[in-house]
């Protein structure tokens, strides 16, 4: 399969590919600094930003899905670069005949969502952390599953809770609109996304996906999130 992975430098984007190559799949990474990464058998790299129209055209051209881990670090400035990539990449993919998307969201989108037996996370950090730190980049979110709702795509939304990073991918659950758990490892979450391009059973709907059984250090994953610059 030719897979475009948008978003392809930040951390779920490099789990993506590793996985993705790992799978056969012919991928075309795509990202404003693609020369971070390593040349491997397989792999295309394209210097792109997805507010360029025709920059996210071309490398859309001739593809037979995307993935997109596109993401922007916690701030309370204005985020446009969801919905705003979402709009080119909807575009592209009508123009050159490619139907299956799956893209990154948040369990925070789903009013439903409080992690069971989680009284710290959802008193103190989600209401602090997702509501008011994050709260720009997860109303860009809605307006990005907007547009792919209106569109005509073979579209999936994956929607991960906390992320932290974990070696290998573990037994994750899979639940639609949102799953019950607080973390969420990258490898399964790009896991998850991959196993959409083969399964049906999301196409055009949101799934929350969580890992179960392992789970990070909360302060050291505080930490290392404030400083990400990526997704």
């Amino acid at each position: 399969m030719r897979t475009v992975v948008l978003g392809a430098t930040g951390p779920t984007g490099r789990q993506l590919i590793d996985q993705a190559l790992a799978a056969g799949h012919l991928v075309t990474a795509v990202a404003r600094r693609p020369e971070t990464l390593p040349a491997r058998s397989g792999l295309t790299t394209i210097a792109a930003d997805v507010a360029d129209a025709d920059a996210v055209d071309a490398a859309i051209a001739g593809s037979d899905a995307v993935v997109s881990a596109l993401g922007v670090p916690p701030s309370r400035r204005p985020v446009t670069v969801y919905s705003a990539g979402a709009r080119n990449v909807v575009a592209a993919m009508r123009r050159h005949g490619v139907k299956r998307l799956v893209a990154v969201s948040s369990s925070v989108l789903d009013p439903a969502w409080r992690p069971s037996g989680a009284f710290f996370f959802n008193h103190v950090l989600d209401p602090y952390v997702n509501r008011v730190i994050a709260r720009t980049a997860h109303e860009d979110m809605r307006r990005m599953e907007a547009v792919l709702g209106a569109s005509d795509l073979d579209w999936t939304v994956v929607r991960p809770s906390g992320l932290f990073d974990n070696p290998a991918v573990t037994d994750y659950r899979l639940t639609e609109h949102s799953a019950d758990g607080v973390f969420t490892a990258r490898a399964d979450l790009a896991a998850s996304m991959l196993r959409q391009l083969t399964d049906d059973r999301f196409v055009r709907k949101a799934v929350g996906v969580v890992t179960t059984e392992v789970k990070p250090s909360i302060p050291r994953l505080i930490w290392r999130e404030a400083v990400r610059k990526n997704r």
